[in-house]
């Protein structure tokens, strides 16, 4: 999570000062300041899907150790609801592990297009 919250930072501040660049930018510099800024701002939706998945899946462990907890001191027979937030909270997991590598998917296209502004000026 303290990754990922550290990650979300970083294109938020980088979106910042993107934007303060775009407005004394030329129109061809512009034109590619805002593509980096609208990959920037999906990473920060990914990472946001991420790590809301995440947080689902840490609740869902959290009611599992709960149930499990019921089940022993009150002799309850919770074994299909623990199954069932088991398997939801490996889904949110997998969720958020591909948006995690989908972003940086992103970081590095995001990166291509510096490299080829850099070459350009």
């Amino acid at each position: 999570m303290l990754s990922m919250v550290n990650r979300l930072a970083r294109p938020i501040d980088r979106i910042r000062l993107l934007g303060r660049e775009l407005k004394t930018a030329s129109k061809q510099e512009a034109a590619l300041l805002q593509e980096q800024i609208d990959i920037l701002y999906k990473r920060c939706q990914l990472l946001q899907k991420a790590i809301s998945l995440a947080i689902a899946s840490i609740v869902c462990v959290s009611l599992i150790i709960l149930l499990l907890f019921s089940t022993h001191i009150f002799n309850l027979n919770l074994s299909a609801a623990v199954e069932i937030i088991c398997t939801l909270g490996l889904i949110f997991l997998i969720g958020s592990l591909i948006c995690f590598l989908w972003d940086i998917q992103q970081a590095l296209h995001s990166v291509k297009i510096e490299i080829n502004r850099i070459k350009r000026f």
